[in-house]
């Protein structure tokens, strides 16, 4: 084992499972949840056990009344667990739920179940109703929609309830905007807004709450069997005895920890934290300062956002508006994965140098015979991939994978998955859906909005339209438009969590790309990982924050780390859109031209590690000039035009003879001293 937290955490965590008492969970779109115990903690749990033996039914035996029949009963159930599983954020935040959480949750079943009541038509007459809802129908739609928003708020703040809020305001005041304004509308009264929100295929019920209830709980379940069938602690515990003989060992450990672990999760805070808690021992004795190391982790757990087969949410997102298979958006996703991470393990290995790095001691356990005994972990993973292959469903594939994970838990008797477990397990997973629940179904306020009133082609022409101010150039006003919407997608994200950010982000930023002739796939997978990066980018990087607490580090400096470890990721969107060969790095394309694209990639992510590193592997620490001229290369070589290329092949050398130079000229010393702990330099 790494350290002995990694068997203690996992040891708390099955005894409160086996307790019917969740852990506290983490991830990307949420705030911390309640430990509920007791009556009100088994009741949570029992419902979130029935909801996910509804989701495994649907997948087989699908409702005969459709899919928003599906989701309206799917929100009745996961929306009252919402306001007991989390605190409200006033007064003193108890952990066992008020009176006021209870009347709120009896008020979320009642009004998501209105319209299956079996008066005025019941379900049928109220899907006869839309566009002419009756007063009645307003009124519970109406409270439906504070209560998402409050839904929203416990979750993850107040930044998207306050965007939902300003989308609202636009939808019922923008008709009183002068109609030469491009965003301008006729105007919606409130009937209508409701009307467009509560029945109506874009709103509520629309593809984001769709995705949750339908891919991204199965996800959440088939990562809590794997969780408990001891799936984590082996993934981690591998990482530590692959690298026990190399002296970058305690930084490739946690890189591969995050990696595989992230091939489960889909959480880039949870995985940040998760790893930490196991590696932080190892990267301080190896000499990492706390700001270096934290940073190096939340880089390391964002990674799981991006990793195959599970990505994050905002993927299975990707996979509905484009109408693609899961198994396509996952092969778009491969090249870009590897390329983050060489982009980290190239930081890592630079850092070795620069801050002096030790060895650190060897477990006992080599990692051949942690494979020989725990490698069959790695089946279900195997066989989502396949089955995709094969032409299943990805939902049927990862059940598949989830009973296989389970079947296979029988094989270490502590870790097997017993019915009481099997309970927590299911129960776990459908909580851990709870938060991108409320986000899915809150989004409907936006995309509903767009919908309606033309604001996503209105923002996007003013988009190109500023662009186009400055350059007539085609591909200058591409390359503007691209560097606005990143910018934008940044922003957003500091406000809102990645797959509500994807979702924004793709009915403006994403018209705009397609007007310029941006191919779906790349402008689709542009947005993605802008709204994925905003994890790492300060001052709200979620996942700095959490490895911060874990290695007692500053919190900012941090955040930056974990931004120039990530840099790479930050630049290599932009080549999916600026050109017609990025394409290729989305893996489409000829055989040859996904090669050379995916070589000449990797030489820029070599430029920007050394930009940003300041020394050059296998050479020697690199100047200012020579970082200059490495990041510059990075630059040319991303936007994968022959001349680009040509111009920076030539600049990443003259950067490395440079360096060579430099430390020709140094006095004999072997190589600098090492840096100070307490810097935290780009």
């Amino acid at each position: 084992m790494g350290d002995d937290r990694s068997s203690a955490g996992s040891a708390k965590a099955l005894a409160e499972a086996e307790a019917g008492a969740p852990a506290v969970h983490y991830d990307d779109e949420e705030r911390p949840a309640r430990v509920l115990g007791g009556r009100v903690g088994g009741l949570v749990s029992t419902v979130a056990f029935g909801v996910a033996l509804l989701v495994l039914w649907q997948v087989f035996r699908p409702l005969a009344q459709g899919s928003q029949y599906y989701l309206i009963v799917f929100l009745a159930l996961t929306l009252p667990l919402v306001f007991l599983a989390y605190k409200s954020g006033w007064g003193k935040g108890r952990e066992t739920p008020t009176v006021g959480d209870g009347v709120l949750a009896a008020a979320a079943l009642v009004v998501c179940l209105y319209p299956l009541n079996p008066f005025d038509g019941g379900y049928n007459g109220f899907l006869l109703r839309q566009g002419l809802l009756e007063p009645v129908d307003v009124v519970f739609g109406a409270v439906l929609l504070i209560l998402l928003i409050e839904a929203c708020r416990r979750t993850t703040g107040w930044a998207l309830p306050v965007v939902c809020l300003l989308f609202l305001g636009y939808a019922y005041y923008g008709g009183l905007l002068p109609q030469t304004w491009p965003i301008a509308h006729a105007g919606l009264d409130f009937a209508q807004i409701v009307d467009a929100l509560y029945n109506s295929g874009s709103g509520f019920y629309g593809t984001p709450l769709d995705v949750a209830a339908t891919y991204i709980v199965l996800f959440t379940i088939y990562g809590a069997v794997l969780d408990l069938s001891g799936a984590s602690r082996f993934f981690v515990d591998l990482s530590v005895a692959a690298f026990r003989r190399s002296r970058s060992a305690a930084g490739r450990t946690a890189v591969a920890a995050g990696f595989l672990l992230g091939t489960v999760s889909g959480s880039g805070t949870a995985t940040a934290v998760s790893v930490g808690a196991v590696t932080w021992p190892m990267l301080r004795r190896a000499g990492y300062p706390p700001e270096q190391a934290g940073g190096m982790l939340a880089a390391a757990g964002v990674g799981a956002i991006l990793s195959p087969p599970t990505l994050g949410a905002a993927a299975f997102i990707v996979a509905e508006y484009l109408n693609v298979s899961y198994l396509t958006v996952l092969g778009w996703a491969m090249i870009p994965t590897v390329l983050y991470y060489l982009g980290i393990l190239l930081a890592v290995e630079i850092d070795v140098r620069r801050f002096a790095v030790r060895a650190v001691d060897a477990p006992q356990t080599g990692a051949w015979r942690l494979l020989t005994r725990f490698g069959y972990h790695f089946s279900s993973l195997i066989v989502i991939v396949v089955l995709l292959a094969l032409g299943q469903s990805a939902t049927r594939s990862v059940v598949y994978a989830t009973i296989l994970a389970g079947v296979l838990s029988f094989l270490d008797r502590s870790t097997r998955l017993t019915p009481p477990r099997i309970f927590a397990a299911l129960a776990a997973g459908v909580r851990g859906v709870l938060p991108v629940v409320a986000v899915c179904a809150a989004a409907g306020v936006i995309t509903a909005t767009t919908t309606k009133t033309g604001l996503g082609a209105q923002l996007a022409s003013l988009l190109v339209n500023g662009a186009k101010a400055i350059t007539d150039e085609p591909a200058a006003v591409l390359a503007l438009t691209a560097v606005l919407a990143a910018f934008a997608l940044a922003l957003l994200g500091l406000a809102v969590p990645v797959t509500a950010s994807f979702i924004i982000g793709w009915v403006i930023i994403g018209p705009a790309l397609l007007t310029l002739g941006v191919p779906a796939p790349a402008a689709a997978m542009f947005v993605f990982y802008y709204s994925v990066l905003s994890e790492v980018t300060p001052p709200t990087a979620l996942a700095a924050v959490g490895a911060s607490a874990i290695t007692g580090g500053r919190t900012i400096p941090t955040m930056w780390q974990a931004l120039k470890y990530a840099l790479p990721a930050f630049l290599a969107p932009l080549a999916f859109v600026l050109t017609s060969n990025g394409e290729h790095l989305l893996a489409r394309g000829s055989f040859v031209g996904i090669v050379w694209t995916t070589v000449v990639a990797g030489l820029a992510v070599l430029g920007l590690a050394i930009a940003t590193g300041g020394w050059v592997p296998g050479v020697g620490p690199a100047g200012r000039v020579s970082r200059v001229a490495a990041g510059l290369s990075g630059l040319l070589l991303l936007y994968l035009e022959t001349a680009s290329i040509i111009a920076g092949l030539t600049t990443l050398l003259v950067a490395v003879l440079l360096s060579g130079f430099e430390r020709r000229r140094r006095p004999a010393e072997a190589a600098p001293a090492p840096e100070s702990r307490t810097q935290t330099p780009l």
